[in-house]
């Protein structure tokens, strides 16, 4: 079975969301397999910042969308939505 990278970009609720409590609770929340390889707050504008994910998780139905419910879950995070999905 391969493995699939995924980027997710969260929405904080407002430009007040801590941004870095925010990143701390993103891999503690994520199921079982799913391994983060990177984390990058992006400026959208008038200070709203979004946090982008970059996860690595296997092949195998509903883990995507396991990790994205996780995700959503977590205090402060508005959205979340899938950027990009490849093979690796």
């Amino acid at each position: 079975m391969g493995q699939v990278a995924v980027l997710f970009r969260l929405m904080p609720m407002g430009v007040e969301t801590d941004m870095n409590a925010m990143a701390n609770a993103v891999t503690p929340a994520l199921p079982a397999g799913v391994k983060v390889r990177g984390m990058q707050v992006k400026e959208i504008a008038y200070g709203l910042k979004s946090l982008l994910v970059s996860v690595v998780m296997a092949d195998q139905g509903g883990i995507l969308d396991s990790a994205e419910q996780a995700l959503a879950k977590i205090p402060h995070v508005e959205s979340v939505e899938v950027m990009e999905e490849g093979l690796i």
